[in-house]
């Protein structure tokens, strides 16, 4: 009975599809030949699939050749996956301290083997007959030198060799509770094989037939069926390619599309004067010439500040390519427009580096500049929000004190932010209501970021590249030192020091760990205290535990060159610039990340002097350990080296948890799948270039899509 009710209710479904042409992939589980209420709320539970679509989503996560067998006589210790046919001979219950198991006995012409149950036998019971032709596939394991297999996958002889498609069986993932309740390998294979019948094997394309045939893809519908039943192990490749491509070109057209939006909609403040401040700088007060691609960034972002649409761009450079002095062009434009500017940084050391760094600047050009913290004293703060308020203020440089509610701003033309990835969205937005009109925004970031993973983290975002350093600028010298070669190194810091240069050593702890074997900051700082005594020698010290004015103490003795050793944590791994700083020390390097490493190699080789980066290690170390020491000492490119961190990491370790959502891609790999995720986004902007609003006939599939995206917010709900 409740069968016919199944079975009226989805003649019902077909006829509404038909009428008011909803989609058959959206219909809930439950009314799949095979699943019914129950299985449906259980899968739906255990494995978050709710409906057809999510179902044929499911993808496999491996494949198994089914079309080979083993006699019983044949097995040995070296089998694993093996496919068995026989039949069964008896079948009997036996009890274990552990619970009750059903052991059934299956024998072919050469011996016989036990099948073990210690689940959902009931059900399996139920299943099995005795005297009964079977195909039983499973892990092969032995108990007293007796083969036996736990949980097989157990098929009637007759209904496998029904089975149209070839013996290479898909595997999904799944889990312990629904196995326990009969919902196995045999039952997903099923249900989906149920999907493609009730589908026709037919699902609607959503690329182009151009993308299709350029690229040589399969079509939607082939790549679905060949990727769950694939009649051979190269057209699974295919399939995947196919399915990859959808996913990153279909991620690109939201990305693009989004940013094609934004520019149309969000109407920013129209900077077209580059007037007094801007000219008198660079004419009268440039100290250096600015490289060839410090001055194409800046042309892009003068013409986003010009366009009368918000800019938001992402300036990526490598440590000391000269993003600083790009940003205070910036911050120029701004002013000649009679609009303030912030810059918000993650950490008050680094706030206050760019506070001394472009005062010194403003002084010039007798621009007001103020600084804002944490650590701002209470009626200093007052008075700073209240010249803000009034436009007194033309700079404003802090932490993220600067988005406190009662931080108001009489004309914020320009917000700049410092390594972003230290800032979570909801911390950025608050930025933007500082005006009702959003101010430009300039996200800043000196830790190099993969192309791949920019075009995908920050695709919405135009992105700009600072890729040279200054001219005459000396490469960082890198080396590898073990703790055994310590004495070298005393001896090579003692030479720096008569020459007049100054050392930093860093270490990674502050305290002993009985989890970690770090060297440990304050037994470090005592062992080079001894190794370089007063009055010959002074010392520096600075870590996180410090009081803030401890620190601006050891900090200025260091800047001053009253102290010429600084042995610190990677505290001074951002916002520390000290030109006659020429050797960076790092103790149990290969504790550290590649990004960390390379950030702190960037704090020397800022003066006119040869600099020096030594990584001191243990002898014992991890493959991965000696790759990133070994791409240390062979390359100074940061977006190199990032590259080898993306491989090594993964973009969601690097990225953080802020960008996780866009980075969680079902199928698709950034690391792997790189040069077909530069394809999808070479012809999704070539696409939107042609026709923003994709009302080409040959765009009508992207454009459907691209509204399904919009309704249901998740990839994988629409590409379907």
């Amino acid at each position: 009975m409740f069968n016919k009710i199944i079975f009226y209710n989805v003649i019902s479904l077909k006829l509404i599809f038909k009428f008011i042409k909803m989609d058959i992939l959206d219909t809930s589980l439950e009314y799949l030949k095979g699943i019914g209420p129950n299985r449906a709320q259980l899968i739906k539970k255990e494995l978050k699939i709710k409906n057809f679509r999510e179902l044929l989503y499911h993808l496999p996560i491996r494949y198994i050749d089914r079309s080979k067998f083993y006699y019983i006589n044949e097995l040995t210790n070296s089998k694993t996956d093996v496919q068995i046919k026989g039949k069964i001979e008896n079948f009997y219950y036996k009890n274990h301290k552990n619970g009750k198991r059903l052991v059934a006995t299956l024998y072919d012409n050469t011996g016989k083997i036990d099948l073990v149950w210690f689940r959902g036998y009931k059900w399996i019971e139920k299943k099995i007959s005795i005297n009964t032709n079977y195909v039983v596939f499973g892990k092969l394991s032995w108990f007293l030198n007796s083969p036996n297999i736990v949980h097989p996958e157990i098929t009637s002889k007759n209904k496998f060799e029904k089975i149209t498609h070839a013996k290479i069986f898909p595997i999904y993932s799944t889990n312990e509770s629904l196995i326990s309740k009969g919902i196995n390998q045999s039952i997903l294979r099923t249900s989906i094989l149920n999907l493609f019948e009730k589908t026709n094997y037919t699902f609607k394309e959503t690329i182009p037939k151009h993308i299709i045939s350029e690229l040589r893809l399969m079509s939607k519908s082939n790549a679905l069926n060949k990727i769950h039943f694939p009649n051979k192990i190269e057209e699974i490749d295919e399939a995947t390619k196919r399915l990859k491509f959808e996913e990153l070109f279909y991620l690109q057209i939201q990305l693009l599309k989004k940013n094609k939006i934004n520019k149309l909609k969000i109407k920013g403040f129209n900077f077209t004067k580059v007037d007094f401040l801007f000219n008198t700088f660079y004419n009268k007060y440039l100290e250096f010439k600015l490289t060839d691609s410090q001055k194409k960034v800046i042309r892009e972002i003068r013409n986003d500040m010009g366009s009368g649409n918000q800019m938001n761009r992402l300036l990526q450079g490598d440590v000391g390519s000269g993003k600083t002095i790009v940003a205070f062009f910036s911050v120029l434009i701004a002013l000649d427009n009679k609009f303030q500017t912030c810059i918000m940084a993650p950490t008050e050391v680094l706030s206050k580096q760019h506070y001394e760094s472009l005062q010194f600047f403003s002084k010039k050009l007798n621009i007001n500049i103020s600084i804002l913290t944490g650590s701002t004293k209470a009626s200093e703060k007052k008075i700073i929000i209240k010249n803000l308020f009034e436009g007194k203020i033309d700079i404003i440089i802090g932490t993220h004190a600067l988005i406190e509610e009662k931080i108001k701003f009489k004309n914020l033309g320009l917000a700049i932010i410092d390594e972003q990835h230290k800032f979570g969205v909801a911390q950025r937005s608050k930025l933007w209501k500082k005006n009702f009109t959003p101010p430009h925004m300039l996200i800043m970031t000196a830790t190099p970021i993969p192309r791949t993973l920019a075009m995908t983290a920050y695709g919405d975002l135009d992105i700009s590249v600072i890729d040279e350093l200054p001219k005459g600028r000396l490469k960082v010298k890198t080396f590898l030192k073990s703790d055994s070669k310590r004495l070298e190194v005393f001896s090579f810091i003692k030479k720096q020091i008569k020459e007049g240069r100054q050392i930093y050593i860093v270490y990674p702890l502050i305290e002993e760990s009985k989890k970690m074997d770090y060297k440990d900051l304050m037994d470090g700082y005592d062992s080079i205290s001894r190794e370089f005594p007063l009055p010959h020698y002074k010392l520096s010290i600075l870590h996180g535990k410090m009081k803030s004015d401890e620190k601006k103490i050891e900090m200025n003795r260091f800047i001053s060159g009253e102290t010429q050793i600084m042995v610190a944590t990677t505290v001074i791994e951002v916002g520390v610039n000290i030109p006659n700083a020429s050797v960076m020390i790092i103790e149990s390097a290969e504790k550290f990340g590649l990004s960390q490493l390379h950030q702190l190699r960037g704090r020397v080789g800022r003066g006119r002097f040869q600099s020096y980066c030594i990584l001191v290690s243990g002898e014992k170390k991890s493959n991965e350990a000696k790759i990133r020491l070994e791409t240390m000492r062979n390359s100074n490119d940061g977006f190199e080296i990032a590259d080898v961190d993306l491989r090594l990491r993964g973009p969601g370790n690097i990225m953080g948890t802020e960008q996780s959502g866009i980075l969680n891609l079902k199928i698709a790999d950034l690391i792997n799948d790189n040069t077909l995720l530069k394809k999808a986004r070479e012809f999704a902007s070539e696409i939107l270039n042609e026709d923003p609003e994709l009302n080409n006939i040959k765009n009508i599939e992207i454009k459907n899509t691209y509204k399904s995206i919009t309704m249901n917010k998740n990839i994988w709900n629409y590409i379907g």
